[in-house]
């Protein structure tokens, strides 16, 4: 199974960016458990949904305090952030990755409680953390954040990281990006404009954000299999950083299926 959840290629990739163990010069103690191991225990927590004490350990070897406990640790070290750089960065050097036409757009998922959070007015208050969306033309999740409306284009654009191209300079800035208008704000389209973005955001009382469905029917694709990773399905985390590092993890998995075709 570990094999499975985590094949050779990922796994040559995790370890360029996976902090060093922490040395015991005293000696003694328990074996450490190897990385490889977490780090399935970790991708079958994310995409089963089931808990850390859930966690099935003959089948993987670390419990799920161990597994919960190193996932903090490579959370607090921006692994998931910098793992899913690498495999774009792939992808890009493959000449797999679309600037031409970029699109965002942003799902509810329900939240029990934590940071980051508040009542949805698509579903009768209940509470719930908004996921902000930013894909290539195929679909391919760039970048990933957790705000208002107003205030998650900019984040969501400056936070795709420079990426290799398959000839020239590495690239992160999209030619042209739509968006619905939820996204509809002047000051965003204006910062926008001051980059070299072309935008297609539709306008409040004026469009319909259906015409822009023809080309954002990609970015509505990966959001449901972002909900296919079920730890996303309903939040349980009540830190902010580890909801967005399952997140992390959800991107990195459905960009890695197109390394693995």
């Amino acid at each position: 199974m570990v094999e499975r959840l985590v094949p050779d290629e990922l796994w040559v990739l995790f370890q360029r960016v996976v902090p060093e163990a922490p040395s015991r010069p005293q000696g003694g103690g328990r074996r450490r458990h190897g990385d490889r191991e977490v780090l399935a225990a970790i991708v079958f927590v994310a995409t089963s949904g089931c808990t850390w004490q859930q966690l099935p350990a003959p089948s993987f070897g670390p419990s799920g305090a161990t597994a919960h406990r190193r996932f903090t640790e490579w959370t607090n070290a921006r692994v998931w952030a910098k793992l899913h750089r690498l495999v774009l960065d792939e992808l890009g050097a493959r000449g797999e990755l679309d600037w031409s036409r970029c699109a965002i757009d942003s799902v509810n998922m329900r939240a029990l409680k934590g940071d980051l959070t508040g009542p949805n007015p698509v579903a009768r208050g209940k509470y719930g953390s908004k996921i902000h969306l930013i894909t290539e033309r195929t679909g391919l999740p760039l970048s990933v954040t957790s705000l208002h409306d107003s205030q998650a284009l900019e984040p969501l654009v400056r936070g795709i990281p420079p990426i290799r191209s398959r000839r020239g300079r590495r690239r992160r800035k999209p030619a042209k990006l739509h968006a619905d208008k939820g996204y509809d704000y002047p000051h965003l389209r204006k910062w926008l404009r001051q980059r070299g973005i072309k935008h297609r955001i539709a306008r409040r009382g004026i469009e319909s954000s259906q015409r822009l469905g023809r080309h954002r029917w990609t970015i509505e694709r990966t959001m449901s299999w972002l909900a296919g990773c079920r730890r996303l399905h309903r939040r349980y985390e009540r830190k902010a950083e580890h909801f967005l590092a399952f997140t992390s993890i959800a991107c990195t998995l459905i960009c890695y299926r197109r390394i693995s075709k």
